[in-house]
């Protein structure tokens, strides 16, 4: 069994196409259809069931394919452990943030990491906090950044907060408290735009909310912070961004809170972590200092 057998058998598995499969891994379709059969042989059972139409895994596949991938796994940490031992990081890094983090310049960041990296591959994926920690949980993402409750912990990865910041309500450039300070119940007849519930950014005011006796409504559900603003912008209603972050729409006006939700944000990443995601974890540096922000932020902010 070789490793290139591995790696054909992982092409046909995720693009389900014999012909797709061959032009991602760089070989003629015949050449990648010979290895396979001859793995099948080897193995003594069918991976593949081969239609006029398509191309899907059989049971043995299907039981075959979670250990090829870790097998293809280990041989590229094995590479880059290999490398690193001789001075030089090599591989991928799967690097993944929620849409507002600020507690690293991010684009900075993976800038000097490239500088100092140039061989290994970067890849950047933005999502929710939930879907962030089940990514790296699966090993499909290194390290992530993400915003969580002040008291919310992420679970099964781990993890080192880098700084704690509070939210601050954004509504429209006309809009009567717009440049003013109030607290909570000063916004509760308010319509809101807000995240999903059970969203990590959603809790984090409800959890104020409540802490306040304040009933709201969330008129307006999104998915993603820049939707949140458009719909402020045409005064469909309040929303709640970081207010580190917030400042980033010169346009909207801003509302102090004087009981304002907070966050922490974290640095997450697996049990394991590569060569290239250890460097990486360096180069953000320790966890919030006295001031409240990484080395990382604090490079970013003077860059």
């Amino acid at each position: 069994m070789e490793l290139q057998q591995l790696r054909y058998v992982l092409a046909v598995a995720e693009t389900s196409n014999f012909t797709r499969a061959a032009e991602r891994c760089r070989v003629v379709q015949s050449a990648l259809s010979h290895q396979i059969a001859a793995l099948e042989r080897e193995l003594g059972a069918r991976l593949f069931e081969r239609t006029s139409r398509r191309v899907r895994l059989t049971t043995a596949g299907e039981a075959f394919l979670p250990a090829a991938r870790a097998c293809l796994e280990a041989a590229e940490r094995a590479r880059t452990e290999v490398a690193a031992a001789s001075g030089e990081i090599r591989g991928r890094l799967a690097v993944g943030a929620i849409p507002t983090v600020t507690a690293v310049d991010l684009p900075v960041v993976l800038k000097e990491f490239r500088r100092l990296h140039p061989r290994v591959r970067i890849t950047l994926i933005s999502a929710g906090s939930e879907d962030l920690i089940e990514r790296v949980r699966r090993g499909e993402t290194d390290v992530a950044f993400l915003g969580l409750p002040p008291r919310a912990e992420p679970k099964a990865v781990q993890s080192r907060p880098l700084a704690r910041g509070e939210l601050v309500a954004i509504v429209a450039p006309d809009h009567p408290l717009a440049g003013r300070r109030t607290d909570l119940r000063g916004l509760a007849d308010e319509p809101f735009i807000d995240f999903r519930a059970g969203h990590a950014g959603r809790i984090q005011s409800d959890v104020a909310f409540a802490a306040a006796g304040v009933h709201r409504e969330v008129a307006f559900e999104v998915t993603s912070g820049d939707f949140m603003v458009d719909l402020v912008r045409h005064g469909l209603g309040v929303g709640l961004l970081p207010a580190a972050y917030a400042p980033r729409f010169p346009n909207l006006g801003l509302v102090r809170l004087g009981d304002a939700p907070a966050r922490v944000e974290h640095l997450i990443w697996g049990a394991h972590p590569s060569a290239a995601a250890t460097a990486f974890l360096d180069l953000i540096g320790p966890p919030a200092g006295e001031n409240g922000v990484s080395r990382a932020a604090a490079a970013g902010r003077e860059a």
